[in-house]
């Protein structure tokens, strides 16, 4: 813990929504300065870049832990929240991402554990202005209403722009400890930390999958032919080239590590196909596969292999690197593929 506390308040627990980035890490401080006992909630999701963003930078969860002293809790969203994508009640931004309903999701969910850790509070690392779709000001309220948390979701970075939570009114959160910061810049956020020892350098960290076109389109995609929603099945959207021929997805391994990944996260029931004798992808094929459905999966696999040939040769089956069924047939040409491509 930072030892810098100015009021008598080490009996008041609040309970932060963290993603691992500075907002978070900012917000954690601040109560922290006041003497307030924090816990962190971070939720985790197939959707989330969050590791990705955190491979070349300081600003991540174990900041938390190691410089804070912030016991870290992880919950994964469930297979419910696929719904929340699939039909939000407050919209999407420019692709699938249902910003508003995301965070009305995550905040119904916080109050549960808040049960389980005795917590006095919820606060998150929101910025009024920073983000377009849910951190403007009627956005805020939204949340706060939907989530049954009106006055009471604290805000730190920007609590002087916003109405006071009832803590704050009651005295429990020194208001003039708290920020008014508004917009997309991370300066004063950045000095906050560098003045207490936390981070040097601030890298941009999270993001979500679901702002991306290409990623929306395969979710569509996986909506449109599933009707069982589950969480598990979206991993295998992150990898390969994504094709929807007929009713059956096909999806073609780009480089060794994808492959092996694809053959982790295939399903028993899926089939497996590759080149015969020569280097290129594996190819998983998902749903009810007739003929017509293998020889366009055994063009594709062939096309991104090194086949210098007209014609080659695939094998595919259930078990690899068991499969003894045998496929013999021309290359694909681009314009087909391109036809079919997620």
């Amino acid at each position: 813990m930072i030892d810098e506390t100015t009021t008598n308040r080490e009996s008041l627990t609040g309970l932060g929504l963290v993603s691992g980035g500075l907002d978070s890490l900012a917000s954690c401080l601040l109560l922290q300065l006041q003497g307030i006992n924090v816990i962190a909630l971070n939720f985790t999701s197939p959707f989330c870049l969050c590791d990705k963003a955190l491979r070349n930078s300081e600003c991540g969860l174990n900041v938390f832990d190691d410089k804070l002293g912030i016991k870290i809790y992880s919950i994964p969203k469930g297979d419910d929240y696929l719904e929340v994508i699939r039909n939000p009640k407050f919209g999407h931004g420019k692709n699938l991402n249902p910003c508003i309903d995301c965070r009305i999701y995550i905040l119904k969910k916080a109050q549960e554990f808040q049960k389980k850790v005795s917590a006095d509070f919820i606060f998150t690392g929101e910025v009024l202005n920073q983000r377009p779709k849910s951190q403007h000001l009627s956005a805020l309220k939204i949340i706060e209403k939907e989530s049954g948390l009106v006055e009471r979701l604290l805000r730190p970075l920007s609590a002087l722009l916003l109405k006071p939570t009832i803590f704050e009114n009651q005295g429990f959160i020194d208001r003039s400890k708290l920020m008014g910061i508004r917009g997309r810049s991370r300066k004063l956020q950045l000095e906050l930390v560098r003045k207490h020892g936390l981070l040097q350098n601030y890298y941009a960290c999270g993001g979500c999958l679901l702002t991306d076109a290409n990623f929306s389109n395969r979710m569509r995609d996986y909506f449109k032919f599933n009707k069982t929603l589950k969480m598990e099945d979206i991993h295998i959207l992150k990898y390969g080239r994504h094709f929807r021929f007929k009713n059956a997805k096909i999806i073609v391994g780009r480089n060794e590590n994808e492959n092996k990944t694809l053959l982790h996260l295939k399903n028993p029931d899926d089939l497996i196909m590759e080149a015969n004798d020569i280097a290129g992808p594996i190819t998983i094929i998902q749903g009810k596969i007739n003929e017509e459905i293998l020889e366009y999966a055994a063009k594709l696999t062939l096309r991104y292999s090194d086949l210098k040939e007209m014609n080659g040769k695939v094998v595919h089956g259930k078990i690899y690197p068991e499969m003894d069924k045998e496929i013999v047939i021309e290359t694909q040409n681009e314009e087909i593929i391109r036809k079919f491509i997620l």
